[in-house]
């Protein structure tokens, strides 16, 4: 990726920020493409591989576009984590419900592993992948599949702007026989009358009916998995089934459909009702006084203020912030060349220029950002919010003592 720099936004992004985007598409075209070897073994001439890589960029970035202007991720997102999960907490009943229904789902087909992705909202509930299968899938499901995605994808799509990248791709892809698979595509998903989401993205199949139940590569099998997307409500289950066991096509489908249906759908009715009586709104995870991003990178799990709490912030803060966190990504990386990132521990508390607060600890492989606008003007007093903060929503993991 090739971007201009200016004096205007050069200051704003940070380099670790965009090579995650960078990464998030790579992941992503692989988990949808396979390996890159393998389109190159079919065709080594490299003109298939690049038609999928340049449609599969030009849909990623479409939902940078505002206008005919591309905005990527700045210091307004400081605190926020690309390549993460965002986890839901849920209590022990709703627990309960929800590891019965996953039994059932990953016990889909006989003695083949199958494996399942339970989200609530725009919140992953559970997971049965590897962490690094399972932030691909999440982050598809929140780009694409989620009942907010649908709800909102032929309202929020600039038809101008879709009607350019599309005369992009073909132009670009136009003389390559295969056919050219978008799954990032907007508005390509829709939800069937028995609840599993359908698409047209991947064509037709050899008997010429439409191919509405895709096949995906995951990294933890590295083998094509058939993927299942089903809605009830507020909840979107996806379930990986393994293309080898299911030799008969469009048959085989209907019945793991079938099996899904029988099986599964009392208890997703009953995992969503719960979850639902138990939800607090998209300001769940607000903590008054504090705006925050905590990161897990051994789960690659993070949590953080709502987005509307964080833009009451002032821009001297996200500004301070971001700086921040780009002088911690230069500790970090030079931490791992010397093969001690794993144990390195980092705190830095600094006053702003607006005299807020910007604080960011880093202790085995977690990481705290925080931001105090409102705090007392004292160093100890901010020290004494992160205590606070630390025992009381992270079990004393970031606590000096």
């Amino acid at each position: 990726m090739v971007v201009e720099k200016n004096k205007e936004v050069q200051a704003t992004w940070r380099m670790d920020a965009l090579q995650k985007l960078l990464k998030e598409i790579h992941s992503l075209f692989l988990m949808f493409h396979g390996p890159i070897r393998l389109l190159l073994e079919k065709q080594p001439s490299g003109e298939v591989s690049r038609s999928h890589l340049y449609s599969f960029i030009m849909d990623y970035l479409s939902d940078f576009l505002v206008g005919k202007k591309l905005q990527l991720p700045s210091f307004v997102d400081c605190l926020k984590e690309r390549g993460t999960v965002h986890m839901l907490t849920i209590g022990r009943d709703a627990a309960i419900e929800v590891q019965a229904l996953v039994r059932t789902l990953d016990s889909c087909i006989g003695n083949a592993l199958c494996h399942s992705l339970i989200l609530f909202q725009d919140l992953l509930v559970s997971t049965s992948l590897s962490p690094e299968d399972t932030t691909n899938l999440f982050s598809y499901a929140v780009l694409r599949l989620t009942p907010s995605v649908l709800s909102s994808s032929a309202s929020s799509w600039s038809y101008l702007i879709r009607g350019n990248t599309v005369s992009h791709v073909t132009q670009h892809g136009g003389n390559v026989g295969n056919r050219v698979i978008r799954p990032l595509q907007h508005g390509k998903w829709s939800k069937g009358k028995d609840g599993f989401l359908e698409t047209d993205i991947w064509g037709m199949e050899a008997s010429g009916r439409v191919n509405s139940t895709p096949k995906i590569w995951p990294f933890q099998t590295e083998k094509q998995m058939y993927l299942y997307v089903h809605q009830h409500k507020s909840l979107t289950l996806i379930l990986l089934v393994p293309a080898s066991s299911i030799p008969n096509g469009e048959q085989g489908i209907s019945i793991i459909r079938q099996y899904f249906l029988e099986n599964a759908y009392l208890k997703i009715m009953t995992v969503e009702e719960k979850l639902s009586k138990g939800w607090g709104g998209e300001n769940a995870y607000h903590v008054g006084g504090y705006r925050y991003l905590l990161i897990d990178g051994d789960r690659q799990i993070s949590r953080a203020s709502p987005p509307g709490k964080v833009t009451t912030l002032t821009k001297e803060s996200l500004l301070a912030m971001s700086k921040l966190r780009e002088k911690i990504d230069l500790e970090k990386s030079r931490a791992k060349q010397d093969g001690v990132g794993e144990e390195k521990e980092v705190e830095v508390t600094i006053r702003a220029k607006n005299n807020a607060w910007v604080i960011s600890r880093i202790t085995r492989r977690k990481e705290l950002y925080m931001v105090l606008e409102k705090a007392n003007e004292t160093v100890l007093y901010a020290s004494d919010m992160v205590e606070k903060f630390s025992n009381r929503y992270c079990n004393g993991a970031f606590s000096l003592d």
